[in-house]
């Protein structure tokens, strides 16, 4: 799962687009990464790197001026077919400025946040200032994390795995659903449309009854959260639908 929100004045762009956005002047103290370079180098290596996927689409904004980026790349194990999603992607975020306001950020994982509020996060995040180097380090960085970031991912699928064996009727998920209200993971309006969801999923892979239905029903419905707090509503659900599935 990802989510990129724009509330802040973000506009969404193509990948082409952003060949388009002028490159600032590199000083001494700041090396500019292109917008575009970033792209293509998040999928040329998730390409290489993740044996089991491929690329299948982006998401990709800008701010008016074009100065400050935000990206999502989304890779789909070669296992899905198109009768069957069941497997998960694998997502990178990646977030760049040309006016100095912010460090280069990328996360990833099964679940990622970029926010044009500057918000970045996922299973594993890390920050990189424009300055000397930059180029292979960042290259380095992605290596690294995508290769340190698989084992959080697998973990997340053999999750996936059991909630998706544990099965639910609806006396069983109303349960799940109070009880996760009264945690506070969800919130009153999040718990109607939690319940909407689970009723007439919009989506024919969670017309089964089981927890991932479940799972999936509220994931939708926290999309709704103020952006400082998506994140880590998103994992303390995890962290209780695991606990029940166990």
């Amino acid at each position: 799962m990802n989510n990129m929100i724009l509330h802040c004045g973000g506009t969404p762009v193509d990948y082409d687009g952003l060949r388009n956005i002028e490159l600032p002047e590199e000083t001494e103290t700041y090396k500019p990464i292109a917008h575009h370079d970033l792209a293509t180098n998040a999928i040329k290596i998730g390409n290489d790197l993740l044996k089991d996927y491929t690329h299948a689409f982006s998401q990709h904004a800008v701010t008016i001026d074009g100065k400050r980026y935000f990206g999502i790349y989304t890779f789909v194990n070669k296992n899905n077919t198109k009768d069957n999603h069941d497997l998960l992607n694998y997502n990178i975020a990646i977030r760049n400025s040309y006016d100095k306001s912010m460090s280069i950020g990328v996360a990833m994982g099964a679940t990622v946040f970029i926010c044009d509020n500057l918000a970045l996060t996922g299973d594993i995040h890390v920050m990189r200032k424009h300055t000397q180097n930059v180029a292979s380090d960042l290259e380095e960085m992605l290596i690294t994390n995508i290769y340190k970031s698989q084992n959080n991912f697998y973990n997340i699928c053999e999750d996936r795995a059991r909630m998706h064996e544990h099965k639910l009727n609806d006396e069983k998920a109303y349960k799940i659903m109070g009880t996760m209200f009264g945690n506070g993971v969800i919130k009153p309006r999040q718990l109607t449309q939690t319940l909407r969801e689970w009723r007439t999923p919009i989506h024919d892979e969670f017309k089964e009854r089981n927890v991932w239905s479940l799972y999936n029903a509220m994931t939708s419905a926290l999309k709704s959260t103020p952006p400082n707090k998506i994140m880590e509503k998103h994992i303390d659900l995890h962290d209780k639908m695991r606990e029940y599935c166990a």
